[in-house]
């Protein structure tokens, strides 16, 4: 018995000894030296993109407006520390884009885009957009800036019997109408047509122009009815359809209508008359060449100028002055056609086939600065 206890003291004092050797091998292995890891550093720069507009590189952006938005968005993967565009803070949203108003001058400009990443790193970019700003014509300035009104006066039914009624006035004036609104800037809503008219009637009318015709507007006046020149007074008049052969209550004066001119601040207005008509409301009158540049200079300065049938004497049913007027408007194929340039064109041919002599001038007293009224041609796509 004793034999055996001492054996199996020795197999387990065996048995012990290999477990702490066990142990001793698993601490040896559990304090090996840690391996370190080395962090690359980022010197990759932000990315830029742009979203509006699209700028390939190496390419400008042309544009007709004179200001745009740059859309553009900027990204890194260390996060971006800021964006600027010349020299501008910009800011940014959560996913890296941001928007940049740009105004710009005629020509080329440069823009300069800086971008950094939180870890210092910058991408930097220098893009052109070059501003043609469009082409303006003096044709683009009096569509956009003015309204070309009219009041038309037509008047061949008298009242009193002692005045002759005419055939063609109300007709003279509708033709003229119809060929104002077909051709030419004229707008039916901004023309009123007066057939037979009272004195009344003409003065209304008359107040209700000065209170729409602004400074940049432009306003003609066309008369066809019987008309009186009094050599006592020097003073010449309308009649209208309520007008009395011998009393001149009713009859318009010109001295009248030059008042009623004073307060209409047109920058154009022309008066068109195919009656008998007293010189004295004209005044000398200077003339312009005719260039693309001259046609500016009309516009630019405000005139009041005056074109009739006839002077002191009394003018024909049958109208060959209204007649080539309308024609030589219907004839016309220029944008522009100044009212000088449209009384020569026609004043021989009345002078041929009448015994009128057709005038045309400055209207005295009422504000004319050497400008002329400018007929505008509408275009083809109008």
């Amino acid at each position: 018995m004793y034999l055996t206890i001492l054996a199996l003291f020795l197999g387990g004092s065996n048995l012990f000894a290999q477990e702490v050797k066990s142990v001793k091998s698993s601490l040896r292995i559990s304090n090996l030296p840690k391996t370190e890891i080395k962090e690359v550093p980022d010197t990759d720069p932000p990315v830029l993109e742009y979203l509006s507009p699209k700028i390939p590189a190496g390419f400008k952006h042309v544009t007709k407006q004179p200001e745009m938005d740059l859309i553009a968005k900027a990204t890194d993967n260390s996060g971006i520390s800021f964006v600027s565009v010349n020299s501008e803070m910009q800011s940014l949203s959560e996913t890296g884009i941001f928007t940049s108003r740009l105004e710009l001058k005629p020509g080329e400009n440069q823009f300069r885009i800086v971008v950094m990443d939180r870890k210092d790193n910058l991408t930097e970019q220098i893009f052109v957009v070059e501003y043609v700003p469009p082409v303006v014509t003096l044709a683009d300035r009096i569509s956009t800036e003015s309204k070309y009104y009219g009041l038309i006066i037509g008047i061949d039914q008298y009242r009193d019997k002692e005045i002759s009624d005419l055939d063609n006035p109300i007709r003279d004036a509708g033709n003229l109408y119809n060929v104002l609104v077909k051709d030419y800037q004229f707008k039916e809503e901004h023309i009123k047509f007066l057939k037979n008219a009272t004195r009344a009637e003409l003065c209304r009318s008359l107040d209700e122009m000065a209170a729409l015709v602004t400074p940049n507007d432009n306003l003609l006046i066309f008369y066809a009815g019987h008309g009186l020149w009094d050599e006592g007074s020097s003073n010449g008049y309308w009649l209208p359809s309520d007008a009395d052969r011998y009393e001149k209550t009713n009859w318009f004066r010109n001295s009248a209508l030059q008042d009623y001119l004073k307060e209409i601040h047109s920058r154009h207005t022309l008066l068109i008359t195919d009656a008998c008509f007293g010189g004295s409301i004209f005044k000398t009158r200077s003339a312009f060449s005719n260039t693309d540049k001259a046609y500016e200079k009309l516009y630019e300065l405000p005139s009041r100028k005056a074109m009739t049938s006839g002077n002191l004497t009394a003018v024909p049913d049958e109208s060959q002055f209204t007649k080539f007027l309308i024609r030589r408007l219907e004839e016309n194929k220029e944008t522009y056609l100044s009212s000088e340039e449209l009384f020569s064109s026609f004043r021989i041919a009345v002078i041929n086939n009448s015994d009128a002599m057709p005038l045309y001038g400055e209207i005295d007293k009422v504000g004319d600065e050497g400008g002329e009224f400018i007929f505008l041609k509408k275009s083809n796509q109008q």
